[in-house]
C-alpha cells in the first residue's frame, strides 16, 4: 500500500504528518511513501532527509492524492487554492484518509459529508479514547501539551501588562490574574505555564478530580456544586450538560470574569461541540485589554464571540479564535505528531498492509466515515 504525506495548506500550520524516522518505520511495515515536495520546510526537514529514509518525493500533490492508498495528514482537508480544487476532491475514491478531523464542529460537516460521498474510509485522531494501550497515539493530549504552554505565550504577547509581580523604585507591579476553564491536558499545561511566568491562576472545571489536579499545580479552583453523574462520562471526560445547569455554569463564571487579566478556554466535550460558557454579553464586563485565548474553536468555540482563525477585539477584549496553534510550534509539534500516528497505523493495520483491523476499539472510537456512511456519533449529533 502507498502512503501519501502532503505539505498541509491550512494557514500557519508548519507541522507534517511524519518525520524521517517515522518513514522508515512505515516501510519497515511494508508500506511505500511518497512525500510532497517540500512538506517538511516548516520543521527544517528537507526533501533529501525524506529521500533518504526511504520515501520518494512528490512534485504535483494531484498525482499523490490520485495514487494514495493512505493519506496521512496534520489538519482537517482545505481549499488547495493552487490546484483549485478541496483536497477531498483529489482523494482517490475508497481511500483512507487518517488526520484531525473535528468532525463534529459545524465548520466541517460539508467535508465530512463529500468524505461520505466519495467513500473515504475517514478516521480522526481526536477520537482515540483514553485507554492504556492508546497512549502510544494519544495525539490530542500531544498536541493539548503543546497547545497549553502556547496558549499562555501567545496571551502574554497580546496583554498590555507585566504577568508576574514585578518591584520598582516607584512601586510595585501586581501580577496578571488568569482564569483557566477545563481542565484536561490543555488546562493543566496552561496553568503550569502561567505559574511559571509569575500570574495567579483561577480553575474551573465541572469534574471534581480534575479541580483537584488543578489545585495541584498551584491554581484556585472554582467550586461548581453539580452531581458528578452529570458532569463525568466515560474515561473521565466531562458530559455535555442541559442547559439549566449551563445557565448557572455561566453565571459562575461571570462572577470572576471581572478579575481576569487573561481567560484560557478549554472545556471540551469529546466527539460533540464544545459549550458556549463565555457569551457576548459576559465579555463587556471584562476589563478592557484583557485576553480571552479560545482554544476549543475547532470544536466551536467556548466564547460565542470568537471567530475562527483570527484574533478580534470586542468591547476592548482581545479574543483569539487561532485554529492551529500547535502548528505555531512546528518542530516539536510534529515529532510528537508523526510518532503518534506512526503507532496509531501500527495498529489500524496489525494484520498487515490492506488489512484494516475495523473491530478494535481504538479504530471504533475514531471512524468518521466508512462504506459511504458517516458512522461518528459525536458528528451525527451534531449535524442534526
Amino acid at each position: 500500500m502507498r502512503i501519501a504525506i502532503p505539505k498541509e495548506i491550512l494557514p500557519e500550520e508548519k507541522r507534517v504528518a511524519a518525520t524521517p524516522e517515522t518513514i522508515k518505520k512505515y516501510i519497515a511495515l511494508g508500506f511505500t511513501v511518497e512525500v510532497e515536495e517540500g512538506a517538511g520546510e516548516g520543521v527544517l526537514i528537507s526533501d533529501n532527509d525524506y529521500r533518504n529514509a526511504g520515501a520518494t518525493i512528490a512534485t504535483d500533490v494531484e498525482k499523490m492524492f490520485a495514487a494514495a492508498d493512505i493519506v496521512l495528514k496534520v489538519k482537517q482537508p482545505v481549499h488547495n487554492q493552487q490546484k483549485n480544487k478541496h483536497e477531498v476532491e483529489m482523494l482517490r475514491e475508497n481511500s483512507v484518509l487518517i488526520t484531525f478531523l473535528h468532525p463534529a464542529a459545524p465548520g466541517n460537516h460539508a467535508m465530512i459529508r463529500n468524505l461520505q460521498k466519495k467513500n473515504i474510509t475517514a478516521l480522526t485522531m481526536d477520537g482515540i479514547p483514553r485507554i492504556s494501550r492508546a497512549q502510544r497515539m494519544d495525539a490530542l493530549s500531544s498536541m493539548s501539551a503543546v497547545t497549553g504552554y502556547k496558549s499562555v505565550i501567545m496571551a502574554a504577547d497580546r496583554l498590555p501588562k507585566f504577568i508576574p509581580m514585578i518591584g520598582t523604585a516607584i512601586g510595585t507591579i501586581k501580577p496578571a490574574h488568569f482564569l483557566v476553564i477545563g481542565i484536561g491536558v490543555v488546562g493543566l499545561q496552561a496553568i503550569a505555564t502561567a505559574k511559571r511566568l509569575g500570574g495567579v491562576v483561577k480553575s474551573l472545571d465541572i469534574r471534581k478530580n480534575a479541580a483537584i489536579e488543578a489545585d495541584s499545580l498551584g491554581a484556585k479552583p472554582i467550586e461548581f456544586d453539580i452531581p458528578q453523574e452529570l458532569a463525568v462520562g466515560n474515561g473521565g471526560y466531562a458530559k455535555s450538560l442541559d442547559s439549566d445547569w449551563l445557565v448557572k455554569e455561566r453565571r459562575l463564571i461571570a462572577g470572576h470574569l471581572g478579575d481576569a487579566d487573561v481567560v484560557i478556554l478549554s472545556a471540551l466535550v469529546p466527539g460533540e461541540i464544545a459549550p458556549i460558557l463565555i457569551t457576548r454579553e459576559m465579555i463587556q464586563a471584562m476589563k478592557p485589554g484583557s485576553v480571552v485565548i479560545d482554544v476549543s474553536v475547532d470544536q466551536g468555540g467556548n466564547c460565542d464571540a470568537t471567530e475562527p482563525g483570527i484574533f478580534v477585539e470586542k468591547h476592548g477584549v482581545h479574543i483569539c479564535g487561532i485554529q492551529n496553534i500547535p502548528g505555531r510550534m512546528a518542530v516539536h509539534a510534529s515529532w510528537l505528531y508523526a510518532n503518534n500516528l506512526y503507532y496509531y497505523v501500527e495498529n489500524l493495520f496489525k494484520k498487515g498492509p490492506g488489512m484494516l483491523d475495523f473491530d478494535d476499539e481504538i479504530v471504533k472510537c475514531s471512524l468518521v466515515t466508512h462504506n459511504s456512511r458517516i458512522v461518528h456519533e459525536g458528528a451525527l449529533k451534531a449535524m442534526q
